[in-house]
């Protein structure tokens, strides 16, 4: 690649490392959370459980793996993003190669000029050369050529060619006297252009004859930023990298801008979703006909008749567990630490709240526990004056507190190995009883102290997992276990042949009684005492009576999963939660159907219907599924071969494309779910589907770098390929089509901002300038102009990972890296904007959209596989440009320093400091 006969050093050693290291801070290949990575590592452990394994003989080995995972995908990364960068630095070499032969001859014509008129020729006119020297087709724009000249230099240029004999201003002139000069002080042919005057191109045209005019030597910096305020651009930075970004003609004044909070706001409309995937004992219902549930961040209440909902949302991460009091009002909820921005713990708490006013009534434990809160539970025997809880520490710590007070009473290390419930007496308040891996211990409270017994197995297998237990109506205790057994345990005399003397007495197992195939996840005692019971591998709920003879039993469908909990109703109807996140309403004799479904693992794609209230979501679960926005209910559910991470409605609303993480997509029958079409791009996951306004193409934007462009026909039925946009040095995150439906821009994993003429052959738009004013059909791209204000100060290019502007045009909402959802104002172009930040989600938020009215906005969460639905309130205007403050003065003191600034920008980012061209042993 280096030629030995060069006689241009075109970039040193050291140059090219440093640009290595400036570029090698671009964006993950992949488009998923490092904040959520470390997030969920705490949970991880949880999520090992399955009918018959639920945790390892070791807390601290779950945490290892979790660790382990994180440093991988961090090299991972780190790999990729050398990649891009080596490619990014070959190609801007290969740029300057070109422009090689064209500068030497450029610097001997300048020789020669200097030798006849006696004066040098300034770096300007070097630096205006090299911006627009020509590049060989098929090459894209490097950061060099970050500001070509505009139409309005070329003709200022030439008119000051006109006027070279006229004498210059003074050199006392001030820098404000010199810009008005220039601007204000031109005639309207300089500013507006010539008419019959040929100004070259920006893009394609050739500058070389405006260029060999000796008059830009006069040009000074004040010049120089002045003739450009008719299309000047700023610059952003992420992790160091500069993002250029052209200013709109409509704002002739950017600095008075200004930014202010939207007057639309959000409201917590509708959840959808359950975790009963890796949680116990979380579904109750209340005497006001309520199912108290979790997800994420959020405790629903869903009123089962009435088909509404309330929400607590006090929770600042993942709730966990769940309590109910004995007044049946009162509920304590238990989340877990979390992680802020800076990827530090966050201190978990258990909430104590009022059911129907959901005002905190208790916060617990602030600072006591580690990692969450894995169990809770209300005394009974006391109506309930005191709660229970256990951490997920490594020693997963046992401590009592006073509701009223909040204050500990005591508190002991459990045990090593898993827990899984924890319950009062109902009898005695002392007593307490907890269940995990290999064990069943019995606690005593006496003078703030506790003390524990173990249960003995005797004679019987001890099973790898107690899952659960219930105290029976005659006091004892029955216990649900991997074996599928329920094991009765009862209080006996000491056996003082194996204990031997001064032995205490001892629980031991009185009965055992099978019950399932696979692991028995729950027990339910319903009243008059009669016992319900729910398996894993067989999905079986089995009514016992109070002796634990069978009476009746019912299967659930195999696709809701295994049962993880179970809540009277009336003794005869039932909610039944499941591990795949249902919950279920029904009896033994009929049956029972779905009252709340959601997704099981991690959600990517998202799209709203072009013209109703519906909207489609798929995920790593593989389930593609659309949801009915007004009625809050699933329409249907359908089952793919990969996972589904990106979707889009055809503008007629008959169809649905999703992008799978093969490479390959399909497209679906809104009606029927029939697969219409089925085509593959590349072997790498596909990030974004797109089709243009009028239906008439779509785009596929690949992990392989590229975007594929398709025609579509028959009513979005038939689909051929069109073209491919080759161009980025990285994986495509976000596009969006132009509204003539001619053009495309897009976003990469190394924050490129391309531009795409679809209609002219998917070729590349060199001069981005030329895009500044065109009006976008939609607006997902996370880098522009017009949404360069989301970013808060510091990003690293990830924390943001997609946002949606309304229909409207008013309002633009982001999902970024911390849970939380934004609402910003449209066009949001200047840093730090203000916003309303709403929380709920306790995962990376993966994608936002409005519906087709901008009535509501869906919201996903990533690992917490949680759907918000947000209403939108109406109201508020778009930005306001201050005119009073603003005078010619300070725009052309502003327009000098803007240009200042991008010209060292432009410089650095080129690496000039670094380029040593000799030519004739003149040095530049």
């Amino acid at each position: 690649m280096f030629h030995s006969h060069r006689s241009v050093d075109v970039i040193t050693g050291a140059s090219f490392l440093s640009l290595l290291s400036t570029c090698a801070s671009s964006q993950r290949e992949k488009p998923r959370s490092r904040l959520a990575a470390v997030h969920f590592a705490h949970v991880s452990r949880s999520l090992l459980f399955s009918d018959d394994v639920s945790a390892d003989s070791s807390t601290e080995f779950p945490d290892r793996v979790s660790l382990m995972e994180v440093r991988l995908q961090a090299q991972e990364d780190e790999i990729t993003l050398l990649k891009s960068s080596l490619a990014d630095a070959l190609r801007r070499i290969s740029i300057l190669d070109q422009q090689i032969p064209l500068l030497k001859q450029h610097l001997i014509s300048g020789t020669s000029h200097r030798r006849s008129r006696g004066r040098p020729r300034s770096f300007f006119s070097f630096f205006l050369f090299l911006s627009a020297a020509p590049v060989s087709k098929g090459q894209t724009w490097t950061s060099v050529v970050e500001e070509p000249i505009r139409p309005t230099c070329v003709n200022t240029l030439q008119q000051d060619k006109a006027h070279q004999e006229e004498p210059c201003e003074p050199k006392s002139s001030s820098l404000k006297e010199q810009g008005k000069a220039k601007v204000d002080g031109a005639p309207p042919s300089s500013r507006e252009g010539t008419p019959g005057a040929a100004a070259p191109s920006p893009r394609t045209g050739p500058l070389s004859s405006v260029l060999e005019s000796d008059d830009i030597d006069e040009l000074s910096v004040t010049e120089l930023a002045a003739i450009n305020l008719t299309g000047h651009s700023i610059k952003m930075f992420i992790r160091g990298r500069p993002i250029t970004m052209y200013i709109p003609s409509n704002i002739q004044n950017y600095e008075d801008l200004r930014m202010e909070p939207p007057a639309e706001k959000l409201e917590l409309d509708w959840v959808y979703g359950y975790r009963g995937r890796d949680c116990r004992a979380n579904l109750y219902l209340l005497p006001s006909g309520e199912a108290v549930y979790f997800i994420a961040c959020v405790v629903v209440l869903y009123h089962v008749d009435r088909r509404t909902q309330r929400h607590y949302l006090k929770h600042t991460d993942c709730v966990r567990c769940l309590a109910i009091h004995p007044d049946r009002v009162r509920v304590a909820s238990g989340q877990m630490a979390g992680v802020d921005k800076d990827g530090k713990p966050l201190q978990p708490f258990v909430h104590i709240w009022d059911s129907a006013t959901l005002v905190t009534l208790q916060q617990i434990g602030l600072g006591s526990f580690e990692r969450g809160v894995g169990s809770v539970a209300f005394s009974y025997a006391d109506s309930g004056a005191f709660l229970c809880v256990i951490d997920d520490s490594n020693e997963h710590m046992l401590s009592v507190w006073d509701c009223n007070k909040g204050t500990k009473q005591a508190e002991i290390k459990s045990t090593n190995e898993a827990v899984f419930a924890v319950e009062f007496s109902p009898a005695d308040s002392n007593n307490i009883v907890t269940c995990g891996k290999s064990h069943v211990y019995f606690w005593t409270l006496s003078g703030g102290t506790l003390s524990k017994k173990q249960g003995i197995f005797g004679k019987y297998k001890k099973p790898k997992f107690i899952q659960c237990f219930v105290f029976s109506g005659t006091g004892d205790v029955l216990t649900g276990d991997s074996e599928g057994n329920i094991l009765t345990w009862g209080k006996s005399a000491a056996d003082i042949k194996t204990l031997g003397k001064g032995a205490k007495e001892t629980y031991q197992i009185m009965r055992q009684t099978r019950a399932h195939e696979g692991s028995v996840f729950t027990l339910c005692v319903l009243q008059g005492g009669a016992i319900l019971s729910g398996g894993g591998k067989d999905r079986r709920v089995i009514r016992w009576s109070v002796d634990l003879a069978p009476e009746r039993e019912c299967e659930i469908p195999e696709k809701f999963g295994a049962v993880r909990t179970i809540a009277d109703v009336d003794g005869e109807e039932l909610l039944v939660g499941t591990t795949r996140n249902a919950i279920l309403r029904g009896t033994l004799s009929d049956g029972f159907v779905a009252i709340v479904q959601g997704h099981v693992d991690e959600l990517w794609g998202l799209a709203t219907h072009p013209s109703q209230n519906v909207f489609l979501t798929c995920g790593h679960d593989r389930q593609v599924c659309l949801w009915n926005a007004e009625e809050h209910r699933l329409d249907w559910c359908t089952t793919l071969e990969e996972s589904g991470l990106c979707a889009d409605f055809c503008p007629n609303g008959g169809v649905v494309s999703v992008g799978l993480n093969t490479g390959r997509w399909v497209v679906l029958d809104l009606q029927t779910q029939e697969l219409v079409s089925d085509s593959t791009d590349g072997n790498e996951q596909l990030s974004v589907m797109r089709y243009s306004p009028d239906g008439s193409f779509l785009a596929v934007g690949s992990h392989d770098n590229f975007i594929y462009i398709y025609t579509v026909t028959e009513g979005g039925r038939r689909y051929t390929r069109f073209g491919k946009c080759t161009g980025h040095s990285s994986f495509i995150t976000h596009l969006d089509w132009s509204k003539d439906g001619k053009y495309i821009m897009s976003n990469s994993g190394d924050y490129e901002i391309l531009y795409w003429d679809v209609a002219g052959g998917c070729k590349l738009l060199r001069n981005r300038f030329e895009s500044k004013d065109r009006e976008w059909a939609s607006y997902t791209c996370v880098l522009g102009f017009h949404v360069m204000g989301v970013w808060l100060e510091g990003s690293d290019g990830t924390d943001i990972n997609a946002l949606c502007r309304s229909h409207s045009e008013k309002v633009v909402a982001v999902a970024d890296d911390f849970c939380k959802v934004h609402l910003f104002q449209y066009p949001c172009p200047k840093p730090k904007a203000p916003s309303h930040k709403y929380e709920g989600h306790g995962s990376h938020v993966t994608n936002v959209c409005f519906t087709h009215n901008d009535s509501h906005l869906i919201s996903m969460g990533g690992k917490d596989t949680c759907i918000l639905q947000w209403r939108v309130t109406r109201g508020g205007q778009r930005y306001t440009l201050d005119r009073s403050t603003s005078d010619s003065s300070t725009s052309i003191k502003w327009a000098v320093l803007t240009q200042l600034s991008h010209f060292i920008n432009s410089s650095s980012e080129g690496n000039m400091d670094h380029v040593n061209i000799k030519t004739n042993n003149l040095t530049i």
